[in-house]
C-alpha cells in the first residue's frame, strides 16, 4: 500500500501547529505535509520534524494573501517580483527543513487580466522556478485545483496543467495529482494515474462529497490503492482531507480507513 503522509493544515487542527507534528507520530505517521511554514521560523518547524521523527514531503511556495482568499499569484503579471521574492523565501525554508519538493498555486485569473496573458505569466515563473529549485536539488510541482471549491482558479484540469508544463520545458516540473480536484472537474481518474505517471511526483486524497476521509465518499479508494501499486506510484500519497468528525480527536477517529485497507504493513495506524 502507498506511504501516507499527513497533511498537518487539515488534520490534528485542535492543537497549535508546532505541536501536530507529535500529534501525526504518535497516530502512525512517518511523513507529512503542510501548505505553509512561514508563520513560523524555520528553525522551530524542523526542531518539530526532528524531535517527533517525521519525514518533510513537501510544502507550498507562498501563496500571496491566504488570509483574505488568495490561493496563489504566479499568474497574476503585476506580481511577478513578489513570485519571486516567495520563491527566495521557500528555498531558505527547504535548506533548513529538507524540503524534497514544493508546490506552486498559480492562483485565480485576476479580474481584467486576459486568460493568454496570465498564462504567459505562469509559464515564465514556472519557468524560472523550476531552473532555481533544480540547482538547489528540489521538485518544483503544479497542481490542478477545482473551480467549485476556488471559483476561477485558472489552473484546474490535468489536461490543462500539462500542457503547460510542456510550455515551459523543464524536466523539474511535476505535477501534482490530487484524487479530489480530478473527480470534481474531470473524474477518469485511474486510467489518468496511469497514463501520466511518469509526470506526477505527489498525489492527494480526500473523499467527495465533502472533503472527507477516504471512505466517506463517491471513491473508490481501496481500488485506488491497489491501483496505485500495481501501476509502480512509489511516491507519497497525502491525506488532505478535512476529518468529518470536526471535534477534537476527530483526526484520530477518521483513521479507521487504514485498517480498511488491509495492508500487511500498513503506512500508518492508530
Amino acid at each position: 500500500m502507498p506511504r501516507f503522509s499527513a497533511n498537518l493544515s487539515m488534520l490534528f487542527t485542535e492543537l497549535p501547529f508546532l505541536d501536530r507534528f507529535d500529534r501525526a507520530a504518535r497516530a502512525g505517521f512517518e511523513g507529512v505535509e503542510f501548505l505553509f511554514p512561514y508563520d513560523h521560523p524555520a528553525e522551530e518547524v524542523a526542531k518539530a520534524l526532528q524531535d517527533s521523527g517525521l519525514k518533510l514531503v513537501l510544502h507550498n511556495l507562498p501563496a500571496g494573501h491566504w488570509g483574505a482568499g488568495e490561493r496563489g499569484i504566479a499568474c497574476h503579471p503585476d506580481r511577478v517580483v513578489e513570485f519571486c521574492e516567495g520563491l527566495n523565501l521557500a528555498l531558505d525554508y527547504a535548506r533548513v527543513l529538507g524540503t524534497p519538493q514544493l508546490n506552486c498555486l498559480a492562483g485565480v485569473l485576476p479580474i481584467g487580466v486576459d486568460p493568454d496573458q496570465a498564462q504567459a505569466t505562469l509559464v515564465n515563473n514556472l519557468r524560472q522556478a523550476a531552473a532555481t529549485l533544480g540547482r538547489k536539488g528540489v521538485r518544483l510541482l503544479m497542481e490542478p485545483i477545482n473551480t467549485f471549491d476556488i471559483p476561477g482558479f485558472f489552473v484546474n484540469r490535468t489536461a490543462q496543467a500539462l500542457q503547460i508544463m510542456d510550455e515551459v520545458g523543464s524536466d523539474n516540473l511535476y505535477l501534482q495529482y490530487d484524487i479530489y480536484h480530478a473527480q470534481r472537474m474531470e473524474g477518469e481518474l485511474s486510467a489518468t494515474l496511469q497514463k501520466k505517471l511518469p509526470r506526477i511526483a505527489h498525489v492527494q486524497i480526500a473523499d467527495n462529497p465533502g472533503r472527507h476521509e477516504p471512505g466517506t465518499g463517491e471513491i473508490n479508494y481501496p481500488h485506488l490503492f491497489q491501483w496505485l501499486d500495481a501501476i509502480g506510484y512509489t511516491g507519497w500519497v497525502g491525506c488532505e482531507y478535512k476529518p468529518r468528525n470536526a471535534q477534537p480527536g476527530g483526526t484520530e477517529a477518521g483513521l479507521g480507513w487504514v485498517y480498511a485497507l488491509n495492508a500487511s504493513e500498513p503506512a500508518c495506524a492508530v
